[in-house]
């Protein structure tokens, strides 16, 4: 069986059921704010009682592992947190909210190089364009169905490359390490990452790549730019440290490059004028 076959049956079925949702600006929920004090204003007729029952409350409510603009920001990247259960995990109070180990060495200094040959990138010799696509969709409807994402971001070490890494339950183990691998970033809204790492765990094959893909990115002005952006899927039974990491040196490295290549291609035009 393939690795793309396996990995599939996690997830039979979910294509058909699991709703598929866009975030934009547009649709993003928005919290409603009720308060009795206002209520009473608006509406005179009510009892003097409704204005003692304090301040505004959020509805609806959220809670550890439930923060909708987070969940949206997922959505965007494929996956759909079915159980309310996604941790964003961006700092070591985070783990603990999640209910996870502090790391017990911060920084950690990872050594991958033995890894990275057993992470190819799409479009190779190695990897098939439609091999990844295909174990890329079926890694992400499986961590949809997970009982709980863990959610590591940060800032690939000694870069300001953004790095977000969803994995299940399974790969709780390893969420801590992840944390104290990468950069601590500002602390600012949710959204979406250049590199993104799927980490799907109990799969009975190995399976690991990347791709780097260009996109446009609309700036504040309106302008649209090209950048590039990078994915990584790794899935396996137990999937380690090294591997994930290796997936993310090689995705910065990539982008970086297309980074120089862009910038070089604007400069011969410029110079060109």
């Amino acid at each position: 069986m393939s690795a793309a076959a396996t990995i599939r049956t996690l997830a039979r079925g979910v294509a058909a059921r699991a709703p598929r949702i866009v975030s934009t600006k547009a649709n993003a929920p928005t919290a409603r704010l009720f308060s009795a004090a206002s209520a009473q204003a608006s509406s005179p007729g009510l009892p003097d009682s409704v204005a003692r029952v304090g301040a505004a409350d959020v509805f609806p409510n959220e809670y550890p592992g439930q923060n909708y603009m987070f969940n949206w920001c997922l959505n965007a990247d494929g996956v759909t947190p079915l159980k309310k259960s996604a941790f964003r995990i961006t700092k070591p109070l985070d783990l603990k909210v999640a209910g996870l180990e502090l790391p017990k060495t911060s920084p950690l200094k990872v050594n991958a190089k033995g890894e990275r040959s057993r992470v190819p990138e799409a479009g190779s010799d190695a990897l098939d364009f439609e091999i990844f696509d295909d174990v890329l969709q079926s890694t992400k409807d499986a961590l949809s169905l997970a009982d709980s994402l863990y959610c590591p971001e940060g800032h690939a070490p000694g870069t300001r490359t953004g790095v977000r890494v969803i994995s299940d339950k399974g790969c709780g183990h390893l969420a801590p390490d992840l944390v104290a691998y990468l950069d601590r970033a500002p602390k600012r809204e949710p959204r979406g990452q250049p590199v993104t790492c799927y980490v799907l765990s109990g799969a009975e094959e190995d399976f690991a790549g990347y791709a780097i893909e260009e996109m446009e990115e609309v700036m504040d002005d309106k302008s649209r730019v090209a950048v590039s952006v990078a994915t990584v899927v790794v899935a396996g039974k137990e999937p380690s440290l090294k591997r994930i990491v290796a997936g993310i040196e090689l995705s910065v490295e990539g982008l970086e490059a297309d980074a120089r290549e862009r910038a070089e291609k604007k400069a011969a035009e410029e110079k060109a004028e």
